[in-house]
C-alpha cells in the first residue's frame, strides 16, 4: 500500500517513512528540499516538487495512486513566523489548501496531519488535553490551527477523514543512526546542548527565574521514533474507518532546561557551560501534554520516553555525522 508523505525528507517525516516501510507500507516522499535533506529520503520512492504546484501533485497522485496522505510539509520556526508571518500563512496555509484541493479533485484519501502543541498557546491547565482552548500566540501555531480547521470542514464537505497529531517537543534520533535531526539553523534544545558539548561552547539558557523547581522552563519531550509510530497508528486507524479527530502526542512528563543539560553531560561525559540570558517573550514556564486519548484511540504509548535514551540516540547520530 503506497502512502504519499509530503515533507518526507525532513526530521520527523524521514523517521516516519522508515517506520512505514518496516510496517509493509510503501512511502512516496514528496519534498521540495527547501528545508529537507535528500539523503534522509531513503525509505521508499522520492519525488521532487512543491505542495502548491497542483499539476505536479496531480501527476504524482496519478502515478502512484496512494491510499493515504501524511502531511508534514511546512515551515516550523516560531521566531521566523513572528518576523515573517506572511511567509507562514502563504506556505503552511495557502500551499496546504492547494494540496488538499488537488487531493479532493483526484480522490479524497485519508490524511494524517502533522500539527503541534503550539496551537494551544499558553496553558491554563496541566497536563494539556485535546479539549484545552486553542489560542496560539504566534503565526506558526496559528497556521497549524487553521489547517486543522480546514481538515474538519473538508470532512463535512467532501468526506475526507483526517487525524491531526499535536505533538510536543520532538527529540532524539533513529537508534540505528541511519537518520537524525539536521536543521539549519538549529533551534531545538537537545541538539543545541549536544553541539555545545561537542564543540566546547556555551549553551544559552533563557531565564532561570520561572516558577519551576530549578527556575528554568519545563518541556515534554517525545522521541521522534515514538512520533513516527503514532503516525503509522493514526494511518491504520483511518484505513480501518476511523473518524476525523485530533490527538496529542506527549509523554505526560516534563524536564527542565537544566535537567536536559545535566543529562547531556552524563551521556557525553563532557562538561557543558551555561550562558544565562533574559527570558524570551511568550515562553510558558511549563508545557506538558496529556496522552490518554492517544493511548485509548490509537493504542499508542511512548516506548523511548526517558530523557537519557532520547539524548543518547541524538548524541549517537551527532557523533556519526561528525
Amino acid at each position: 500500500m503506497k502512502i504519499l508523505v509530503t515533507g518526507g525528507a525532513g526530521y520527523i517525516g524521514s523517521h516516519t517513512c522508515k517506520v512505514l516501510a518496516r510496517h509493509g507500507f510503501e512511502p512516496v516522499v514528496y519534498d521540495n528540499l527547501s528545508r529537507g535533506n535528500r539523503w534522509a529520503a531513503r525509505f521508499g520512492m522520492f519525488e521532487l516538487g512543491d505542495i502548491g504546484d497542483a499539476a505536479r501533485v496531480r501527476s504524482v497522485l496519478e502515478k502512484y495512486r496512494p491510499s493515504a496522505l501524511i502531511h508534514f510539509a511546512a515551515y516550523a520556526y516560531v521566531g521566523e513566523s513572528v518576523a515573517s508571518p506572511l511567509l507562514y500563512y502563504r506556505n503552511n496555509i495557502g500551499e496546504t489548501a492547494s494540496l488538499l484541493q488537488t487531493l479532493i479533485d483526484s480522490e479524497p484519501t485519508p490524511v494524517v496531519f502533522s500539527s503541534s502543541c503550539a496551537t494551544y498557546g499558553v496553558p491554563s491547565q496541566l497536563p494539556i488535553s485535546e479539549d484545552h482552548p486553542q489560542q496560539p500566540i504566534n503565526p506558526y501555531g496559528y497556521s497549524k490551527l487553521v489547517v486543522e480547521r480546514m481538515l474538519r470542514d473538508i470532512d463535512v464537505a467532501h468526506g475526507l477523514r483526517s487525524v491531526s497529531l499535536r505533538y510536543f517537543n520532538a527529540a532524539g534520533a533513529d537508534p540505528e543512526a541511519e537518520i537524525g535531526e539536521a536543521h539549519e539553523p538549529e533551534t531545538h534544545l537537545i541538539p543545541l546542548v549536544l553541539a555545545a558539548a561537542r564543540d566546547a561552547t556555551a549553551i544559552k539558557v533563557f531565564g532561570n527565574d520561572y516558577d519551576t523547581a530549578d527556575g528554568t522552563c519545563i518541556r515534554d519531550y517525545v522521541h521522534v521514533l515514538d512520533i513516527a509510530d503514532a503516525h503509522v497508528r493514526a494511518l491504520k486507524y483511518l484505513i480501518d474507518g476511523g473518524t476525523t479527530c485530533a490527538v496529542n502526542l506527549a509523554n505526560e512528563r516534563g524536564y527542565s532546561v537544566l535537567e536536559v543539560v545535566a543529562t547531556a553531560e552524563r551521556v557525553t561525559g563532557k562538561s557543558i557551560r551555561i550562558e544565562l540570558m533574559p527570558r524570551r517573550p511568550g515562553d510558558p514556564a511549563v508545557l506538558i501534554g496529556a496522552l490518554e486519548k492517544a493511548r485509548t484511540l490509537l493504542g499508542w504509548k511512548p516506548e523511548r520516553s526517558g530523557l537519557e535514551v532520547q539524548i543518547r540516540d541524538a548524541w549517537k547520530w551527532m557523533m556519526r555525522e561528525s
